[in-house]
């Protein structure tokens, strides 16, 4: 899944991206977003598919980052974190860049980044610090975040009208972890499939999957709020659709 505008707010309750302070994401791959969220101070991407940190080098707010559990191959992405004067915090254990050496790899991470004062959940120590200078690996900064390019030479924008490109499966997987039925083949919308002339393309729901989202933040009081909400939406979708039904009887008789 790629992050998007619309998603980030949801997820942070936040009327625009400067004003998103901390932000708890997952089925995550692409964070190409956070190069338009400077002002973050707290971010949660544990347990994703992250291979690259590039995004996250214009994070200068940035104070803990917690990375366990993601697809982080090879310790120069630390680069991309050097020049983040702020980060105190940063979980990256669980990643293969940690592998086969968890020595080294702990006073390599501390050798680039010396003002953290916890790794993996473990506080650094001014002996680790002064053996990180000595045994360390020194990791050069690679090049900042570029704009990504479409296909079509353009740069990749996040526009409000384009579709999350949520595959069938990552649906499902996100209505199964809030305990819904899964959203059968032949009812899923597809940008592929043919359709009437004159008609418009189907597209995935924003709202839909905001939605979901934010309910795995709400307590019980506040799923009752909303399951009241949505049944007095059904009821009054319902009517509609019965007065259209005899609006259409009268018509035709």
């Amino acid at each position: 899944m790629k992050l998007t505008r619309k998603l980030v707010l949801a997820r942070a309750k936040a009327s625009d991206l400067d004003s998103v302070k901390k932000l708890n994401c997952w089925y995550v791959v692409h964070i190409s977003i956070f190069s338009e969220i400077p002002n973050i101070e707290v971010l949660t991407l544990s347990a994703n598919k992250i291979s690259s940190l590039e995004h996250i080098s214009n994070c200068q707010n940035l104070t803990e980052l917690y990375l366990r559990r993601n697809d982080v191959q090879n310790l120069s992405e630390l680069g991309h974190l050097k020049n983040l004067a702020c980060l105190k915090v940063l979980w990256l254990a669980e990643n293969p860049c940690c592998e086969p050496d968890p020595v080294k790899y702990r006073l390599t991470v501390l050798r680039n980044l010396p003002g953290l004062h916890k790794l993996d959940n473990q506080v650094v120590t001014e002996e680790e610090l002064a053996l990180a200078l000595e045994q360390g690996e020194e990791i050069v900064t690679p090049p900042g975040p570029i704009s990504a390019i479409s296909t079509n030479g353009l740069a990749e924008a996040d526009s409000e009208n384009d579709p999350l490109n949520y595959s069938m499966e990552e649906t499902n997987k996100i209505r199964a972890q809030l305990g819904m039925k899964p959203i059968p083949r032949d009812k899923f919308p597809s940008f592929s499939s043919p359709r009437e002339p004159g008609a418009s393309p189907k597209k995935k729901s924003h709202s839909l999957e905001a939605v979901l989202l934010l309910l795995k933040d709400l307590d019980v009081e506040e799923l009752k709020i909303v399951q009241s909400a949505t049944e007095n939406k059904l009821r009054a979708r319902s009517r509609q659709k019965e007065k259209e039904k005899e609006k259409a009887l009268i018509t035709q008789n």
